[in-house]
Parts: C-alpha cells; sequence; structure tokens
C-alpha cells in the first residue's frame, strides 16, 4: 500500500490539509468516546512498539496517525547501526508513555516501502503525522538528540492537529489496539472531494470554485477555507517567472505588488518563515491602503498554513508590532 499525503513541507498539500481535520476530528471522537466509556481503550504498554509490513501500513500506519505520531524505525538483521538505535527508539516509545507510536519496518522484507520513503541507506528514521511523512534522522544518533526530535513531533502533533496520544494501560492486555475510529461522512464532502480531485488535475479555476461553493453553503467550514486560500495562492504563481519575480522584489523593496509576489512564491516553496517575515517588513516600511494590501496578503497566507501553527502564531505577534 502507498503512503499517501507524504509532503515533507506540509505547506500547499491539500490532501494533507483534509488529513490534518480529520486526525483532529478521530482524535476528539476517540477521547469522548474514552469518557463515556470510563476511560475504555486503554492500551498495553507492549503494543507500543508493533511490526508492520506492506499489506498492513495503511492499517498501522496511516490510520494509527490520525490518532497519535507514528514513529518508522527502518532497520533490518544485519545492520550493526540499527541494532544499537532500536533499543533505544523502542525504550523511548514505553517512556513517553503513548505520545508517539513506533513502527519498526523490515527493510529486506518490505523493499517497496523502502522505496517509496526515497530511503537511501539504514538505519532510517521518519515520522507519519496525521497522514503526512516527514524525515527525523538518518544513521546513528545521540539519545539526547533522539529525544530532542521526539519533543518536536510531539509539539508539532498536538499543536497542529489535536494529536494528545494513545491512553497506556500497564494492566491492559497486549495485542488489544483500538482501531481508528471512523469519520462520519459530512454534507460537504462530496464537494470537497471534487475540490481536490479538480486540484490534483491541475484544474486551479476548478478547484477554487469548488471549494468556494462549500463556502457559500456553510461560510465557517475550515477546511474548505483553508483549501481555498492553497488554490489561490497556486493560481497566483501558476505561469509566474520566479527569476523575474525575485529580480522585481529585489530592485524594488518599496514595491508592494512586489513583494507580495515574492511572498507567494516563498510560501509554496516551502520558505514560510520568509514569505512572513517579507511581509512584515513591508507592512513597517507602508502606510495607508499599501499597508492594507500587505496586511490582507499576509493574513490570506496564515490561511493557508493554519491558524495553530506555531510559525503563524509567532507571524501574528510580529504582525501586532508592526502595527501598533
Amino acid at each position: 500500500m502507498q503512503p499517501r499525503n507524504m509532503s515533507m513541507s506540509g505547506v500547499v498539500d491539500l490532501a494533507a490539509v483534509k488529513a490534518a481535520q480529520e486526525a483532529k476530528a478521530k482524535a476528539e471522537q476517540a477521547r469522548a468516546q474514552s469518557a463515556r466509556e470510563g476511560g475504555a481503550g486503554a492500551i498495553s504498554p507492549a503494543d507500543l512498539v508493533i511490526d508492520v509490513d506492506e499489506a498492513g501500513f495503511e492499517r498501522d500506519v496511516l490510520q494509527r496517525s490520525a490518532e497519535v505520531p507514528v514513529v518508522i524505525d527502518f532497520w533490518a538483521e544485519w545492520c550493526e547501526p540499527c541494532k544499537q538505535l532500536s533499543p533505544v527508539l523502542e525504550r523511548l516509545a514505553v517512556e513517553y508513555n503513548g505520545r508517539f507510536l513506533l513502527a519498526k519496518i523490515d527493510v529486506d522484507a518490505n523493499q517497496m516501502l523502502m522505496q517509496q520513503f526515497g530511503i537511501q541507506g539504514i538505519p532510517a528514521v521518519f515520522a507519519v503525522v496525521a497522514g503526512q511523512a516527514l524525515p527525523l534522522f538518518q544513521g546513528a544518533a545521540g539519545e539526547a538528540q533522539i529525544r530532542q526530535t521526539l519533543d518536536q513531533l510531539v509539539q508539532v502533533g498536538e499543536q497542529r492537529f489535536g494529536l494528545t496520544g494513545l491512553t497506556v494501560d500497564p494492566e491492559a492486555q497486549p495485542g488489544g489496539a483500538p482501531a481508528a475510529p471512523e469519520r462520519p461522512a459530512g454534507p460537504h464532502d462530496g464537494l470537497l472531494e471534487a475540490a481536490v480531485q479538480a486540484l490534483d488535475s491541475g484544474d486551479l479555476s476548478g478547484a477554487v470554485q469548488a471549494y468556494q461553493n462549500v463556502l457559500n453553503e456553510d461560510p465557517g467550514n475550515e477546511e474548505a477555507k483553508l483549501g481555498l486560500a492553497q488554490a489561490e495562492l497556486l493560481q497566483r504563481v501558476q505561469g509566474v517567472d520566479p527569476q523575474q519575480v525575485r529580480r522585481d522584489a529585489a530592485d524594488k523593496p518599496a514595491d508592494v505588488q512586489a513583494q507580495i509576489a515574492a511572498a507567494d512564491l516563498d510560501l509554496v516553496g516551502g520558505h514560510v518563515e520568509d514569505a512572513f517575515g517579507r511581509l512584515i517588513e513591508t507592512v513597517q516600511r507602508t502606510v495607508g491602503d499599501d499597508r492594507e494590501t500587505v496586511r490582507m496578503r499576509l493574513l490570506e497566507l496564515f490561511e493557508v498554513v493554519g491558524p495553530d501553527d506555531p510559525r503563524v502564531i509567532a507571524a501574528r505577534r510580529a504582525l501586532a508590532r508592526a502595527l501598533f
């Protein structure tokens, strides 16, 4: 089964937006269900480390990543560094007590997964969060570095996707890990799926219209808001000459439209902080209608990345300082 939503930047992947919304919904449902059942659904510490193969990847990694960040340890029996790293990851999985799940994949038995993740050597450690894959580290790593990386991963899972982890009960029987709850179909799922399909086919105008159709019926639909902002961003940069845009921005620092165009390119390229910083500096240099134009574009880019992203939160504070 091929991994889906494999976005390393997580900036303009519309499928990742939907995955994030679904992850939040599933996490909320799981917590509510656990509360109704008096804490039911707890797993054994032994279930925090699982062996995964190609046949079970979707169930054991992609679906579970809607509940908890899944760390993937790519290893092989002949790999000596793997034999040093794997026990550390297994011990930390238990120590973190459900804040992440460790999935071990034998690369010799799962060559397809190794290829799909683009792995050139092992040990290699990735994570999947709400269906999105991101590399963590490759080769030998010290425990302090591993802990720092895991802490950052857990923070991203909590802040961006509402993943608070699994409930662990030392008395629970091993093998009782619950399946991720299914999200009930929403009234606009068909229109949202049409928007993603339009985007996949390169029909940006169709994607914009599809998201707008959802918002016409449900103005508060967060998935449609994010999707529309991202589709409009891609539409703005379609067909532009990146080198010319960047030359214009460098040659005309006071030109509002030149800076806005460059910020769009920054964001599409995954340079989130650069895009935000460019526009905040432009806000500081402008007044009146020009300042308002830049401010509104910056707010649109905040929507693209997502209001809970730490980079957006920091940029909002910087924008407030620039304005007041």
